[in-house]
């Protein structure tokens, strides 16, 4: 692969770089490289609406960082499926796992041919992780993939990560049954990690009006998702799952690090999570 004066990756044949996807606009919010000037434009009519377009993506990032150390940590989790992955980033869920348990497996999943390039250019002297391009909205034909049907033991808990990936797929694939399929092939005792946009209560008139702002411009774009929904619509997602606590909250609700050093601002209250386990 060629790369380019500033470092970054050639843009192979397959890769549409006048078309926005959302893994590249997610990269372009966190500040990084592997993205285009179709991205961009998503991420600057984001920023022309909240002064801080990246935070929730950063947010995400964080929250991912937190589950991983818990999982990998106190529960002992050591196989995590990223579904919808995205870019590989600082920090990824393999680096943050492999570093409490270095045996621990981790198969990242995305169908966007940026993504799939990176991440396998990225991966590929890791022999724990692995990168396997599939859709999120095809759970038989993903879940029988080689790298996913042998690259895990099904016979032993997994992490199943949905993160900033459902508000991407649209209501005619029914994300809360799409997530019961997948979880339905878990074994038990395995974990789920949900984080989705969320439409506030109306009586929340601020937040609710940045979100209608935020939806116009990711729906007006050619990317064409990223729904905000209500918060029970998201809670659906968990059905037959037990939610742990603090339960589906905002992501920098969920066990945050430290003490909260800024206000609560309107955007804090867009993007919602949670965990929960396989009985």
């Amino acid at each position: 692969m060629a790369r380019t004066g500033d470092g970054r990756v050639g843009v192979p044949a397959e890769i549409d770089s006048t078309r926005p996807s959302s893994a590249r606009v997610y990269d372009a919010l966190l500040g990084g490289k592997d993205n285009y000037a179709a991205d961009r434009k998503v991420r600057d009519k984001l920023a022309a609406i909240t002064p801080k377009p990246g935070a929730l993506a950063r947010e995400n990032r964080a929250f991912l960082l937190r589950i991983t150390r818990y999982l990998a940590g106190t529960c002992g989790v050591d196989q995590f499926l990223d579904c919808g992955s995205g870019l590989p980033t600082q920090e990824n869920t393999h680096e943050v796992a492999q570093r409490i348990n270095p045996d621990a497996t981790v198969i990242y999943v995305d169908n966007d041919p940026t993504a799939i390039v990176h991440g396998r250019a990225l991966l590929a002297e890791n022999d724990r992780t692995h990168f396997v391009a599939g859709d999120l909205t095809e759970p038989a034909r993903l879940l029988a993939d080689p790298g996913v049907a042998r690259g895990l033991d099904w016979s032993r808990p997994i992490a199943l990560y949905l993160l900033g990936i459902l508000h991407h797929v649209g209501d005619e694939h029914r994300p809360a049954e799409l997530v019961a399929r997948y979880v339905e092939a878990l074994p038990r005792g395995s974990y789920v990690a949900i984080s989705h946009f969320c439409r506030p209560d109306p009586a929340d008139a601020s937040a609710t009006e940045l979100a209608d702002k935020m939806e116009r411009a990711y729906l007006g774009s050619e990317m064409g998702t990223g729904w905000f929904r209500p918060h029970a619509e998201i809670a659906t997602c968990f059905g037959g799952l037990d939610l742990l606590e603090p339960g589906l909250v905002p992501v920098t609700d969920w066990w945050p690090d430290g003490p909260r050093t800024e206000p609560v601002e309107p955007y804090h209250r867009l993007l919602v999570g949670g965990l929960a386990r396989k009985p």
